[in-house]
């Protein structure tokens, strides 16, 4: 059987994610959903953010981005937003 991953919502995520357009909103709801199914679905294209111990990093569109911890099966949501997101790491 196949298990989800459980996904955990920080403050600064959260913060992230009420700033974000409507249209925005939508692309990372998707992100998150495909993420807790499966961290490799393609669109995903998740790697790990260079000089981080273990900070990770998803696609949720061309220029939006999602940075998260993993212990285990649980996805530690950090941040989101534009691509620049990933400098305050």
């Amino acid at each position: 059987m196949n298990s989800k991953n459980k996904i955990i919502y920080i403050p600064h995520f959260k913060r992230d994610y009420k700033k974000l357009t409507s249209i925005a909103k939508e692309k990372v709801k998707k992100a998150i959903f495909l993420m807790e199914d499966d961290l490799r679905y393609p669109s995903l294209q998740v790697k790990k953010i260079k000089g981080t111990k273990n900070i990770w990093e998803a696609r949720a569109s061309e220029s939006l981005r999602i940075t998260f911890n993993m212990e285990g099966n649980v996805i530690i949501l950090r941040t989101t937003g534009e691509h620049d997101v990933l400098k305050r790491q």
